[in-house]
């Protein structure tokens, strides 16, 4: 197997006048002294330079469907590799993922692969896009950005989830590779982002803004409602009423059900009624394509044309029923396009997820 720089180097970075090391990838700007990590982890100062410790290191591969990102406009129904690294540049307390995100060893990354192998590997496989997920592709950005290369080389579409917390150059740069993007908008206040996200809500509008009207990923928004914290129907108003204004009313946005987890186990599960209030606020302030995620519910789950409201797609957990689109990505019934990216027929994946292994080096 080919082997992988444990320290891989970065150019988001300069010298400081106190004569640290200054990475900007992110808005913390983390200013380090040599051996020191960044807030990531995964970053840090070697050399006065700043290097990725995380390049072809990986926590895990496994193939998932495309709605389990999520994305319900993307080639519906298709299989998608999905990785991801350790460490994250937020430190949300209700991390869902803490085990990777939170993680501080790395030994947690036990799977290596080269970027050529990740995109070989979607094509034995079959998937026709590559998630970089689990925790926030843009700490590891270079190894991302290699393998959507290698990937848009063999025609392989890559798919960035991600907080959005990141600075406009490396965004630039690292969204110029992505083909979609779910962007995770954690609530509508500075409080919340401050409080239990150890970030800032404006540099994640500003991503929002950016990928939507100067690139050409397809973009998704989640919005993870936790009870007490950003379920209050005026917050999740204002935040859909920004979502219409500021990005159109055909961005579909996901509404998904908090489980107790990490640091907030103390905290009941999202119930389903507060989900669907959620839905029935967006629809109101105009947003034609609204779901709700962690739950088993059809309805709320599937895609309905804009125009005449036509079943389009059903789903229910990952899985596809009815489809009502013609060739052309059209509803069947009245010729209305469905903002998206969508192909002939749907993909048959369904709900499985398959565990990928490498073979080790040594």
């Amino acid at each position: 197997m080919q082997s992988v720089n444990p320290q891989h180097p970065t150019h988001y970075w300069h010298r400081s006048e106190d004569g640290r090391t200054q990475c900007d990838v992110c808005p913390h700007r983390c200013k380090l002294q040599e051996g020191q990590r960044g807030l990531c982890y995964v970053r840090g100062c070697e050399a006065g330079e700043i290097v990725l410790y995380s390049y072809g290191r990986s926590s895990g591969f496994c193939i998932d469907p495309i709605e389990k990102k999520p994305l319900n406009h993307f080639l519906p129904g298709t299989p998608v590799l999905s990785f991801g690294t350790a460490g994250c540049n937020l430190s949300c307390k209700f991390c869902q993922n803490w085990d990777m995100s939170k993680s501080r060893q790395m030994d947690t990354l036990a799977s290596q692969a080269s970027p050529q192998m990740l995109a070989d590997a979607c094509v034995k496989t079959g998937c026709r896009s590559i998630a970089y997920t689990y925790n926030d592709p843009v700490i590891f950005m270079e190894y991302a950005v290699d393998v959507a290369q290698a990937c848009r080389e063999q025609n392989i579409h890559s798919v960035a989830v991600s907080a959005g917390f990141i600075l406009p150059d490396p965004r630039a740069e690292f969204f110029r590779y992505m083909d979609a993007a779910n962007i995770d908008l954690k609530g509508f206040s500075e409080r919340f982002y401050h409080k239990l996200c150890g970030g800032h809500l404006q540099p994640v509008l500003d991503t929002l803004i950016y990928l939507v009207h100067q690139t050409d990923c397809w973009v998704e928004i989640t919005n993870l409602i936790i009870p007490g914290e950003n379920d209050d129907p005026d917050e999740i108003s204002q935040m859909c009423e920004w979502i219409y204004e500021k990005l159109g009313p055909r961005v579909p946005l996901h509404f998904t059900a908090f489980h107790p987890d990490y640091k907030m186990q103390d905290r009941q599960r999202t119930p389903l009624q507060t989900l669907e209030n959620a839905r029935s606020i967006a629809l109101s302030c105009g947003l034609k394509h609204v779901y709700t995620g962690n739950v088993a519910a059809t309805d709320s789950g599937s895609t309905y044309c804009s125009h005449c409201g036509q079943l389009l797609i059903e789903r229910c957990q990952y899985q596809l029923g009815e489809w009502n689109l013609d060739k052309h990505g059209c509803c069947n019934h009245c010729k209305t396009p469905l903002a998206g990216k969508f192909e002939a027929q749907p993909g048959s994946w369904g709900a499985q997820r398959q565990v990928v292994r490498f073979k080790s080096s040594g």
